[in-house]
């Protein structure tokens, strides 16, 4: 069977589906994954074909404009929608659109908006996702507004926020329909499609009030493959005892609340790890004797060596803490809206975390208050839930179910 996947943003929104098209290949399915053109390596290093989507989502997220709008400036985003974002949406619903065309299964995250098109389609489809946004229900709050308060019997009508985005994005739409002869885009009708989430239900129980279309299948990791630290972090990992891990992925943080981070930690007699990844920490204070510092590493091998996760509350990252069994004390860099408080604040009331604090309000008091309660938390319960995690295989659940789909 010929299957495309389509999915848009950064490499914590590709590798999933990375992850999930190398299963299906591995069945024997032709399949070919549609996205940003920087990760051409990482999705053929899966081995499976690539379609590029001519955008760097990296480059812009990384420019200046770019970084304002993934801290949720809404005055940015406005300014920028026609320079920015608009050219990145119409490109890659022409991609996403001409790629499922020529397939048998068309696999898609909403976050590409193929949903206008997809009940046009004579190809099967199955949305694809790892956060919870889309499907309407009663029991928590749409995960993309979290860091709102709203009272429990709104919880079901928050998800009607997600009609905003047809709103907000109706000139790159309408050109794209008008482009491909598409009179009407109304968005396909949820219950109508499979929609899978690689997510796990020992962490997030899924709701009853759901129709059976909508399928959790436990975390969508990658084939477990041994993958060495550097002889720097290692010499670190082994001169002392297990350091708090700071790592805030391909989220940005300011310099101010790095050198904040920085000087709070020298006052802690607890030795930490930054992974800098796409964050800045050069900053004018010498890098304190309990801190060491490195751009990267794989996540999978080094949380299990560490002895809790300060992080942006990205789910990845968050499964990554859920998978080692360690307690995690959340950041959300993008807030109110985003899902990284969700998982934050979800992490904190399972007591596998402590509550959540947005990285622009977190001051030296809060660090340490919360650091000291990241190291009274119990690791049994954080133990237990990664035992159980251990027992699941998400991605081979989710091709289970794709394959009996479209049987």
């Amino acid at each position: 069977m010929k299957i495309s996947i389509s999915t848009i943003g950064t490499r914590g929104d590709v590798q999933p589906y990375a992850t999930l098209g190398k299963a299906l290949a591995a069945n024997g399915h032709d399949v070919t994954l549609s996205t940003s053109k920087n990760f051409k390596s990482l999705v053929e290093g899966y081995g499976i074909n690539f379609h590029p989507v001519d955008v760097d989502y990296q480059e812009v997220l990384n420019s200046n404009e770019g970084s304002k709008i993934m801290k949720a400036n809404l005055f940015a985003i406005q300014r920028n929608l026609d320079k920015l974002i608009y050219p990145l949406i119409e490109q890659s619903l022409n991609e996403c659109y001409q790629l499922a065309q020529s397939s048998d299964l068309f696999i898609y995250r909403p976050k590409t908006l193929s949903d206008i098109f997809t009940g046009k389609l004579k190809t099967k489809c199955i949305k694809a996702a790892v956060v919870p946004a889309t499907e309407e229900t009663a029991a928590f709050i749409n995960p993309i507004i979290s860091g709102f308060r709203i009272p429990e019997f709104l919880y079901k009508w928050s998800f009607k926020l997600n009609n905003l985005r047809y709103q907000l994005l109706s000139k790159p739409i309408s050109n794209f329909c008008e482009q491909n002869g598409i009179t009407d885009h109304t968005p396909q009708d949820p219950h109508k499609e499979l929609s899978l989430y690689g997510i796990s239900e020992h962490f997030l129980e899924r709701p009853r009030d759901w129709s059976s279309v909508h399928q959790l299948t436990g975390f969508w990791f990658p084939e477990a493959e041994k993958q060495n630290l550097s002889d720097d972090l290692t010499d670190y990992l082994s001169s002392g005892t297990p350091p708090i891990l700071i790592s805030f992925g391909s989220m940005q943080i300011k310099k101010e609340v790095a050198s904040m981070i920085l000087q709070s930690a020298s006052e802690i007699k607890e030795r930490f790890l930054i992974v800098a990844s796409w964050s800045d920490w050069k900053t004018e204070e010498e890098i304190p004797s309990n801190v060491h510092i490195i751009n990267s590493a794989p996540f999978e091998t080094l949380f299990p060596k560490v002895k809790a996760v300060m992080h942006h509350g990205g789910i990845g990252t968050t499964a990554e803490c859920l998978r080692a069994g360690k307690p995690m004390f959340v950041c959300p860099v993008l807030y109110p809206v985003g899902d990284q408080y969700f998982w934050g604040d979800l992490a904190y009331k399972k007591g596998l975390g402590v509550k959540p604090v947005p990285v622009n309000s977190l001051t030296p008091g809060l660090f340490k208050t919360r650091i000291e309660q990241l190291l009274s938390i119990s690791t049994a319960e954080c133990k237990k839930l990664a035992q159980k995690i251990s027992e699941e295989n998400g991605v081979q659940k989710a091709v289970e179910l794709i394959e009996k789909y479209v049987a």
